[in-house]
């Protein structure tokens, strides 16, 4: 690689990309089509200035720009979240990607393509661009709206997906047929990863942050987090996963801690930077003379990813359960193509299975529909607007369905969907562990056993895996249910015998965990001696260590999920308990905050909340026991002690952060009138106009048969005079 180069070529495109985006935003439009339009001059294509000498060295910065921006996604959506909205996520997701598919493909075939790529370019076009939706979300400041959150899950869940599409794809390339076995095991390998990695990360990182918490200031924490960033990136990718995936996930485990906003904060500046370069990147790949050759299946193909992403993902969110406005704004947020796209044709063309002219033509498809992405996210209200006008009586019920819904679910039914998802959860996470425990025992422990202990191998590796296994195969014969659930369920009125359906469970987990020491054995000695051991040793496991280990186990459990809510539980306050149901809980205050920038002592907090603020932390500054002259102000992390209903009632208020923080509009400045004759202000003193209380203008100077004076209390007015004021033009053109 040139290093003087690639500096040129970073050089020319942050240069014209300031340029062009100062234009954008002058014009007030959306930044990101700024990008792709410096992309496109700083090109090759456009020659009429200095374009990059390598394209090559925009690719490798745009790789970067691609692991941080998926990163800092991730620090924005936990796996908690992520598990509370993945229901929704995975059915709209698997909606978007076969409809868009099918579509895709008769799309290409009436177009003359072949079946194999008509195939891929149904692939292409079933895959919404993250980035480009992040970076709309944030130029328009909707990131806190409820859809954006059901928006983000669709296309994390698109991010997973695609990975198995290419798996099924190559096999269709390759074989003319899906390889079933790859098939399953791209998809247990998948899961394998993200499981490990969400278990030890959360366990680890939690508790060390909080014992080094002290020495990360700003700049420690962004190296900090750019190197765990990078590092998940590296293994993810060792693992057989993209870049993105790994920093995704990397992300998504620190959402968690209580160091996430922070991290947010000081990740931005780099976001934005390397953001800017990726979609510069994309800009670059426009080729006009590409674009008039194939602008008729240009134009379709951006028409079939436009409506085909608006009906299916409308459709996806309405068979989940969401509301009308919920569904439509969803639907209007994924009208574009983005970087898998472009790894499926890339994909593609590897395997000779492509025509070279389709690469050109989804990049042209990709840049259009980023252009009309802002635009659409704008349209989604309008026509909703417009569908609830016309929506037909009997269809009323889909504006508020979801809330009805929700409120119609029965008890019993919800405490047994609890205790299933709690089940399902831990011989999923259980089986995931011992899963890995006994493959790293296979590929590496034993055979290096087999060189050092010839004789005693078998023996020594079956004691030593066993152990390792221990605490997980208690945990996982442990039954999922509690004694409080199984209580309620005995007492609820039901056909079905309670414990029937949890004895069921219970001995179902138990066999699984016997299917993992039968396992060990049959790696260490063979089938037959599996079958005579695996059950004995397995009882005389639970008979000896199961009271022991349990009580440790128990308490490694509410570790990982107090690491795992570490964020929420230290805004709610439920785990810093002072005295009975009085708790201390930090919340850092939203630009919303209703009492934001006033002296305590005017909140009236007490009074309204029944809460007391016994901290103010503000950057490196921390006011304990802050006084009644204190302030709050917006980024501020205060201390709350309250009862947990207080502390609930208090939150949303105090963390409110709806609208975007946007510089002053372009017709507020400093600007003059003056005064007739007939103004009202003639004969009146600067204290009796009321200049700043009415009309919300200071009056800065006043000019005088040519002379400036500083004005005051008892300064009178005078039909001549010129003022000299600072406010909205508007009010400036009233006042006239």
């Amino acid at each position: 690689m040139n290093i003087e180069s690639l500096i040129t070529d970073l050089a020319l495109i942050l240069i014209l990309g300031a340029a062009v985006t100062i234009l954008f935003k002058w014009l007030k439009q959306p930044v990101v089509l700024g990008y792709i339009v410096a992309g496109f001059l700083a090109s090759p294509h456009f020659g009429y200035i200095p374009s990059v000498h390598t394209t090559e060295n925009i690719e490798f910065w745009a790789q970067i720009g691609i692991v941080v921006l998926l990163f800092t996604l991730g620090l924005e959506f936990s796996f908690k979240k992520f598990v509370n909205v993945g229901g929704s996520a995975i059915v709209t997701a698997l909606i978007i990607i076969i409809g868009m598919m099918a579509t895709g493909f008769v799309a290409g075939y009436m177009m003359g393509m072949s079946s194999i790529n008509s195939l891929f370019l149904g692939g292409m076009l079933s895959m919404s661009s993250t980035t480009i939706i992040i970076k709309a979300f944030n130029d328009m400041g909707i990131r806190h709206k409820k859809f954006t959150s059901l928006v983000l899950a669709v296309l994390i869940v698109e991010d997973l997906f695609a990975v198995l599409m290419m798996v099924i794809l190559s096999s269709i390339a390759l074989n003319n047929s899906v390889a079933g076995g790859e098939m399953l095991f791209s998809v247990s390998k998948l899961v394998f990863f993200i499981v490990i990695w969400f278990v030890v990360g959360t366990f680890l990182l939690p508790s060390i942050f909080n014992r080094v918490r002290h020495q990360l200031n700003g700049e420690t924490l962004l190296v900090v987090s750019m190197g765990l960033c990078l590092g998940m990136a590296v293994f993810s990718v060792v693992c057989g996963f993209s870049l993105a995936l790994g920093a995704f996930v990397m992300g998504s485990i620190l959402a968690g801690t209580s160091y996430a906003e922070r991290i947010e904060h000081v990740m931005n500046p780099v976001k934005d930077l390397f953001g800017a370069v990726f979609f510069i990147s994309v800009g670059m790949m426009v080729q006009p003379e590409i674009i008039v050759e194939y602008w008729s299946p240009i134009l379709i193909l951006s028409l079939v990813v436009i409506f085909g992403m608006i009906i299916f993902g409308t459709f996806g969110m309405l068979v989940t359960g969401q509301n009308l406005k919920i569904a439509i704004q969803s639907g209007f947020s994924l009208t574009q193509i983005g970087e898998f796209a472009f790894i499926i044709a890339t994909l593609g063309m590897s395997l000779g299975v492509l025509d070279e002219t389709i690469y050109p033509i989804v990049v042209a498809v990709s840049v259009i529909t980023t252009f009309t992405t802002p635009y659409f996210i704008k349209l989604s209200d309008p026509v909703y607007n417009f569908v609830e006008k016309k929506l037909p009586k009997r269809l009323h019920f889909l504006i508020d369905r979801y809330s009805d819904e929700a409120e119609s679910e029965s008890e019993k039914k919800a405490l047994w969907k609890s205790v299933l998802k709690k089940y399902i959860w831990r011989v999923l996470l259980y089986s995931i562990i011992l899963i890995a425990i006994a493959l790293t025992s296979q590929k590496f422990f034993i055979p290096w056993l087999k060189e050092i202990l010839p004789d005693w191998w078998r023996l020594v590796g079956c004691v030593v895996t066993l152990a390792a296994m221990l605490p997980f195969l208690i945990a996982l014969a442990t039954p999922s249910i509690k004694k409080s659930e199984s209580n309620k369920l005995k007492k609820q009125k039901s056909r079905i015998n309670a414990p029937v359906p949890v004895v069921i469970l219970s001995l179902f987990q138990t066999l699984i965990a016997i299917d993992f020491v039968f396992y060990v054995f049959t790696v260490t000695y063979s089938m037959k001696v599996a079958a005579l051991f695996s059950v004995f040793v397995f009882a005389l496991i639970m008979l000896i260590f199961f009271k022991r280990i349990r009580k440790r186990l128990r308490r490694l459990e509410n570790k990982f999920f107090d690491n795992l809510n570490e964020r929420e539980l230290r805004r709610s306050g439920k785990k810093n308990s002072l005295v009975s149901g009085i708790h201390l809980a930090y919340m850092t205050v939203g630009y919303d905050c209703p009492f934001v920038g006033e002296r305590l002592k005017n909140s009236n907090l007490r009074q309204t909340y029944g809460v007391n603020i016994v901290s103010i932390q503000r950057g490196a500054l921390t006011i304990p026991i802050p006084g009644g002259d204190n302030r709050i102000f917006p980024g501020d992390i205060i201390g709350i002690v309250g009862t947990d209903e207080q502390i609930q009632r208090i939150l949303p208020d105090v963390e409110r952060d709806e609208q975007k923080v946007t510089a002053p509009h372009g017709n507020f400045g400093l600007h003059n009138v003056e005064l007739s004759e007939t103004s009202p202000l003639v004969g009146k003193s600067l204290a009796g106009a009321r200049i700043r209380e009415d009309l919300a203008m200071l009056l800065v100077a006043t000019q005088r048969d040519g002379e400036y004076t500083q004005p005051y209390g008892g300064y009178i007015f005078a039909a001549g005079d010129i003022l000299w004021l600072v406010g909205e033009k508007a009010k400036v053109a009233a006042l006239k």
